[in-house]
């Protein structure tokens, strides 16, 4: 399964809570008879505080990412060195940028998702136009082989 199939995965389930969270009739949002979409201030900090934990989680795997790399060294990348070394090397720094690209994204995610629990997004377009202000300003890489190198 790729990252995008599994990103719009959480985002479905994470809508299908919310929307359970919000079918005891104490929410907010949508309304009776509108066809939307009830939830709750608590639903929408709840979400906020499991994306916030997935940074955790993420500090976590740079931790043991960074542990893995203690003892390779910079090393060569010259003519001279071997090339598994220099691959490994390469693809340590792009899991390493990678991972902290996905704990800045689970952090501004968080900060919206609260946003909304405390009322300073009150509107359906005031959340939809944040939320796409978010996704202008980060790119997922392509599903299958990274990013091309030109090679």
């Amino acid at each position: 399964m790729t990252f995008a199939d599994e990103w719009t995965h959480v985002k479905q389930d994470a809508a299908a809570r919310m929307n359970l969270a919000g079918a005891d009739g104490d929410g907010w949002g949508g309304g009776e008879g509108s066809g939307g979409l009830k939830t709750s201030k608590a639903a929408w900090t709840k979400a906020g505080s499991g994306v916030g934990s997935l940074r955790g989680t993420i500090r976590e795997g740079l931790t043991k990412l960074e542990d893995a790399q203690q003892g390779l060294g910079a090393g060569s990348t010259g003519s001279g060195a071997l090339q598994s070394a220099a691959a490994q090397r390469e693809l340590h720094t792009s899991w390493k940028r990678y991972m902290e690209n996905v704990s800045g994204r689970c952090g501004a995610i968080q900060s919206l998702l609260e946003k909304v629990g405390s009322d300073q997004l009150k509107t359906d377009q005031a959340i939809e136009s944040e939320f796409a202000k978010l996704g202008k300003s980060y790119e997922d890489t392509p599903a299958v082989g990274g990013q091309s190198r030109g090679r």
